[in-house]
C-alpha cells in the first residue's frame, strides 16, 4: 500500500510540474499583461503537434524539444503581432471572442495538417527506462517531466526577480505609461512575454505528447484545469502557480486513484466504480471554490511574482 501511495503522490507531481509548465506562461500573460488567452491551450497542441512531427523526420527527441519550442515562440510572435497586440486596451470579453475564436481555428488547422487520427509521439529510447525513487520504480520519462518542470520554476523565478528584463516586466505590469516614458518599447516587451508564454506552452505540449494523446482539441480540458491553477495560486503569481499547480496535482491524482477505493466500503462495487471518477473529476472545482472562500485573491496573491 506504501508503495501505492508513494507511486501515485510522484504521479500527481509530474502532473502538477506539467500544469506548471502551462501555467507559468498563462500567468505571465494572463496575470502581469492582464491578457485572457484561451488560445495557450492551441499552443500547447501545437507544441505536441511540431514535437511529434520533428520526432517522426529525426528520430531525435532534442530536436522536437527544438521544434516545439521555436515553432511556438514563431506562431506566439505572429499571434501577437496581428491580433493580440490590437486587444491590450479592450475589456476581457473582447480577448475571449477573439481567442476563442482562434481557438476553433488552430483546432480545425490541426486536423486538415495531420488529420483527425491521433498523431504518434513516442519515448525516446534513452528515457524508457525506470529509476529507483524512494524504493520504488519510476518511469524514466515521467521523472524527466518532474526535472523539466523544476528547471522552468526555477528558470521563471530568475528572469522575473534578478534580470532587468523581469524588473521591467514587473514595472510595465503595474505602469505601462511610465515604462513607455522611459524609453523602454512596452510593445516589444509585451511581444517577449508573450513569445515566453508561448514556448512554455510548447515545452508542455512536447513533454506531454508521449503519454497522452496528440490530437486536435488536446489544449482545451488542460486549459481549463491551468485556470483552476491560476486562481488557487493568485493571478499574477508565478510562485503562486507552482505551488498550486503541485496541489491540484496531486488532488486530482490521488482523488482519481484512491477514491473509488474508499467508495467501495460503504457502497456497492459496480456503484463505487461509477461515482468515484465523476466525483474525483469535482475534487479541484471544490477545492478552488473552498479557496476563492476562504481567501478571493488566491493563496499566494499579492505583488507580481
Amino acid at each position: 500500500m506504501t508503495t501505492l501511495v508513494l507511486s501515485q503522490l510522484l504521479n500527481g507531481v509530474q502532473y502538477g510540474v506539467l500544469l506548471f509548465l502551462l501555467a507559468a506562461g498563462l500567468t505571465l500573460v494572463f496575470g502581469i499583461m492582464s491578457f485572457v488567452n484561451l488560445t495557450h491551450g492551441s499552443l500547447y497542441m501545437l507544441g505536441a503537434y511540431f514535437g511529434a512531427t520533428a520526432y517522426n523526420h529525426t528520430s531525435s527527441f532534442l530536436l522536437a524539444i527544438v521544434a516545439a519550442v521555436g515553432g511556438c515562440i514563431i506562431v506566439g510572435f505572429i499571434l501577437e503581432r496581428t491580433a493580440v497586440s490590437r486587444l491590450y486596451s479592450r475589456d476581457h470579453l473582447d480577448h475571449v471572442l477573439v481567442t476563442f475564436g482562434l481557438l476553433l481555428f488552430f483546432n480545425e488547422m490541426a486536423q486538415i495538417i495531420w488529420g483527425t487520427q491521433p498523431y504518434f509521439l513516442p519515448v525516446p529510447s534513452w528515457l524508457d527506462s525506470t529509476v529507483n525513487l524512494f524504493g520504488i520504480t519510476y518511469p524514466s520519462y515521467r521523472f524527466a517531466i518532474i526535472v523539466a518542470g523544476l528547471l522552468a520554476a526555477v528558470g521563471s523565478y530568475w528572469l522575473i526577480h534578478k534580470t532587468r528584463l523581469g524588473m521591467l516586466i514587473r514595472a510595465g505590469s503595474v505602469n505601462p505609461q511610465m515604462i513607455g516614458a522611459l524609453g523602454i518599447n512596452i510593445k516589444f516587451l509585451n511581444a517577449l512575454l508573450f513569445g515566453v508564454g508561448a514556448a512554455l506552452a510548447g515545452l508542455a505540449g512536447v513533454m506531454a505528447g508521449p503519454i497522452l494523446s496528440v490530437q486536435s482539441g488536446m489544449g482545451e480540458p488542460v486549459l481549463i484545469t491551468t485556470l483552476v491553477v491560476i486562481v488557487i495560486g493568485g493571478i499574477g503569481s508565478v510562485s503562486g502557480a507552482f505551488y498550486a499547480a503541485l496541489v491540484v496535482g496531486i488532488v486530482d491524482t490521488l482523488g482519481r486513484a484512491f477514491l473509488p477505493m474508499l467508495l467501495r466500503e460503504v457502497m456497492a462495487r459496480d456503484l463505487a466504480n461509477a461515482a468515484g471518477p465523476a466525483i474525483a473529476s469535482m475534487l479541484i472545482y471544490v477545492l478552488m471554490a473552498v479557496v476563492l472562500a476562504i481567501r478571493p485573491q488566491g493563496l499566494f496573491a499579492g505583488a507580481k511574482k
